[in-house]
């Protein structure tokens, strides 16, 4: 079928021409971060300082016009920092709930391997039933509500590694890195007169963000596709190098991200391309290595990327 036929969706296109007028040079990195949200997943950004983690995370929500909150994790953050704590009233005598920077659509946990593990499991909960409890009582998040962490992984004093079953609720980790030379360039005479950030307009409603997503859980995915995408998960659990691999947790978010990877290039089915184009974003974060295989200075991206190339391709 032609392009013409099956259009990319123009919603997509829209949000991430919007994103794209303050990340410059990061196209690739910009359509995994739209998939996520799509998909209703979290993002873990794994990265240098001063690369535009924060900024992306406030272009995204400013594009979609949505609540943005924003939560520096310290060591002495606590728990009720995050989802907020009862407060007594003098003049009525009674409890009433102060709600925390949870309660929003985009939340930006920045640093969050600076808090300690108390902390975090904080969000553990929020992220996986988009909901929190306090005092015995569930109450609901938004159903647009995503976490995007953010993580710097050359500085460890003072700071806490992320446990396994946390990991495995971010639907993807990714990385942003330096940007071109070209790039940064352009960034030093954008900003001369104030931040494009401040320019950004929502770009779409929520009445087609919701729409998209109907459209994203009619895409198809056929069991020879669906079959491979269970053999890469397969062999993860089956590598030398690996100790744990790939949970049915990562199975199913490789699932609909491909499924929402199709739906951005304009198909109503998937392809086993579209698997691997968001396979080592959504897996690699999920392993566990051998002790061997850590010290042996393999990453994790690596062993994903090496299984890819040896698990057979469907036609």
């Amino acid at each position: 079928m032609t392009t013409e036929e099956n259009p990319k969706p123009t919603i997509f296109l829209d949000i991430l021409n919007s994103l794209e007028k303050v990340i410059q040079g990061k196209t690739n990195v910009l359509k995994k971060i739209l998939v996520a949200f799509f998909a209703g997943g979290h993002i873990l950004l794994e990265d240098v300082p001063g690369v535009g983690k924060t900024t992306l995370a406030k272009s995204l929500a400013a594009s979609l016009q949505a609540s943005y909150q924003r939560i520096q994790f310290t060591p002495d953050l606590l728990p009720t920092d995050i989802t907020g704590s009862t407060i007594y009233q003098p003049k009525t005598g009674e409890f009433t709930f102060r709600p925390g920077p949870v309660f929003c659509n985009i939340l930006l946990a920045d640093e969050i391997n600076r808090s300690s593990p108390r902390t975090q499991s904080a969000l553990l909960e929020a992220m996986s039933e988009r909901q929190i409890t306090v005092e015995g009582k569930a109450m609901p998040l938004d159903d647009m509500f995503i976490v995007i962490a953010t993580q710097n992984p050359i500085e460890f004093h003072g700071t806490y590694p992320l446990p396994e079953a946390q990991l495995d609720r971010f639907l993807m980790r990714l990385e942003l890195g330096y940007p071109q030379r070209e790039h940064e360039l352009f960034m030093l005479f954008q900003q001369r007169k104030g931040h494009p950030l401040e320019a950004l307009s929502s770009v779409v409603s929520y009445e087609e963000i919701q729409k998209a997503k109907e459209n994203i859980q009619e895409v198809e995915i056929k069991e020879r596709v669906a079959s491979y995408l269970l053999s890469i998960v397969e062999a993860s659990r089956q590598d030398i190098k690996v100790r744990l691999g790939v949970s049915p947790r990562g199975s199913l978010a490789l699932f609909r991200t491909t499924q929402v990877w199709a739906w951005s290039q304009g198909r109503k089915y998937a392809i086993p391309d579209d698997v691997k184009s968001v396979a080592t974003a959504v897996l690699s974060h999920r392993l566990v290595l051998e002790t061997k295989a850590r010290h042996s200075g393999i990453t994790k991206e690596e062993i994903i990327k090496e299984i890819l190339h040896q698990v057979k391709v469907p036609t």
